[in-house]
């Protein structure tokens, strides 16, 4: 008896000690730092536990590092286009997007992302069409094949990929395959033998390093990206797995949205692929032509890439939605799966509303995260009092994370509108400046619309009072979601 009580004062030290390590030494966000004092408050025998797990910040680590001559490189080339836009030096294809230099200037700044407006877009809004451009672009592979992956899943899919880099990497192509090691943690040891037996090289990014047990489990490395001998590039939602073919029988039809680039926007797509393998698998990749080729393309659409992360405290691609947000002068189109936004992001959206701006947001009517989905809920009745309309995708899962601004401006890629892409997970988005590509996109999402379902406010006051009870409590920890 003494010593179960002697565990518990220790706990409650513990307790203490962490509290005010939250509140006073690693500066978190307010809401954050309270949310995480409840969690203590409430379950103070596994409180601390799941701060260890889950609470870390790498704020302050920059773990991402070019060679000298590298970076030298790119911040020549940074502040030189940044010279260009303050000087209006840049002519620019699609004239309605120069209203957005502003835009480009804060992405050159705070991301290094060279904005460029050579780019051929294709746009993969179903699974298997997807898939099949990416198996199609690997067999023609020359060079090299650069793949990142959140989640590659042990399934029909995931070993269809796996036997097409494998025969590639059996003719001397070189593959580099990284995946997320809590993303991908059902894979089996033996999964990859065959491609790294091939001449293969896979890695996993933050793995465990004792069994069951990551202390690294909050920052996940949630990019999809897939570069093919520097020519082609895809990007966006689609992780490697069945489900994402519509073949959950809980989930049903998956909507997603990735895009398949040809241009200068590729070498930017394989930058961030070289920083992010370097980091986990310790090889230093040399800055080589083959990686980056010369560009050979008749596309003349605008995208700069922009990665943001943990290691970082610029929020770059949250600040790149607000001031989509904040440029809105028609519309604004939202398809994400979660969302949970911090007070920044509803407040730029009810302002957009309340200023005439046709507001439209779609998120799943079926939860694939219980939790997330009664959070995401709760934002609801906010954006409705202000004259956000709201749409239930019914046709199966939406897991696209697309916003489109006027028809002229779009944001497509891995960031979900939530804490934890803004903070929490290493991400990647292409923000595209052209009218043909932005209004493909606002096309699609009026074409989604014909299955949903509009919640309006009278059904949304008819909620029961199981589900508002679902709400506050997930809303009250939405920050550490």
């Amino acid at each position: 008896m003494q010593s179960f009580i002697s565990t518990l004062s220790l706990l409650f030290i513990l307790n203490i000690l962490l509290a005010i390590v939250i509140i006073f030494l690693e500066r978190k966000n307010p809401t954050s730092t309270l949310a995480w004092l409840m969690v203590l408050v409430l379950l103070p025998n596994i409180g601390f536990i799941l701060y260890l797990i889950f609470g870390q910040n790498l704020s302050k680590q920059k773990i991402f590092k070019l060679k000298t001559e590298e970076d030298q490189i790119l911040r020549k080339m940074v502040l030189q286009q940044i010279s260009y836009l303050q000087n209006n030096k840049i002519n620019f294809n699609d004239p309605s997007i120069k209203q957005y230099q502003d835009m480009m200037h804060m992405h050159l700044v705070s991301s290094d992302s060279i904005f460029c407006q050579d780019n051929e877009v294709e746009i993969f809004i179903d699974g298997t069409e997807k898939f099949n451009a990416l198996i199609q672009s690997i067999e023609k592979a020359q060079d090299h094949i650069h793949m990142l992956y959140y989640i590659i899943q042990n399934d029909s899919l995931g070993k269809r990929i796996v036997n097409a880099l494998t025969k590639k990497a059996s003719t001397g192509v070189q593959v580099r395959l990284l995946y997320d090691a809590v993303g991908s943690h059902r894979l089996p040891r033996n999964f990859f033998n065959e491609l790294t037996a091939a001449g293969g090289q896979v890695s996993s990014f933050f793995p465990f390093k004792i069994p069951f047990i990551n202390f690294r489990i909050n920052f996940r490395n949630h990019r999809k990206l897939a570069i093919i001998d520097g020519k082609y590039g895809f990007i966006g939602g689609f992780n490697i797995g069945n489900e994402y073919l519509g073949l959950d029988k809980k989930l049903g039809y998956w909507r997603d949205t990735h895009l398949k680039l040809k241009g200068s926007a590729v070498q930017m797509i394989q930058l961030r692929f070289i920083l992010d393998w370097q980091y986990a698998s310790k090889e230093t990749i040399d800055y080589d032509s083959k990686y980056f080729p010369p560009i050979n393309t008749n596309g003349k659409t605008g995208i700069q890439i922009v990665s943001s992360g943990p290691d970082s405290e610029q929020e770059q691609i949250k600040n790149g939605y607000l001031k989509m947000i904040h440029s809105a002068r028609k519309s604004i189109y939202i398809q994400t799966p979660y969302f949970i936004p911090d007070e920044s992001i509803l407040a730029a959206l009810r302002i957009a509303a309340l200023s005439g701006a046709d507001v439209r947001l779609m998120i799943p009517s079926k939860p694939d995260h219980m939790f997330v989905y009664w959070a995401t809920y709760s934002y609801i009745g906010e954006l409705l009092q202000s004259g956000v309309r709201t749409f239930l995708y019914d046709k199966g899962f939406i897991h696209a994370k697309t916003i489109i601004v006027d028809g002229k401006l779009a944001s497509v890629g891995t960031a979900n509108i939530d804490v934890r892409s803004f903070k929490l997970n290493f991400e990647v988005n292409a923000f595209i400046y052209d009218t043909t590509t932005s209004s493909a996109l606002k096309s699609i999402f009026e074409k989604d619309m014909t299955d949903c379902t509009e919640i309006t406010s009278e059904i949304y006051k008819k909620r029961s009072k199981i589900i508002k009870f679902k709400e506050s409590i997930f809303r009250l920890l939405s920050p550490i979601l």
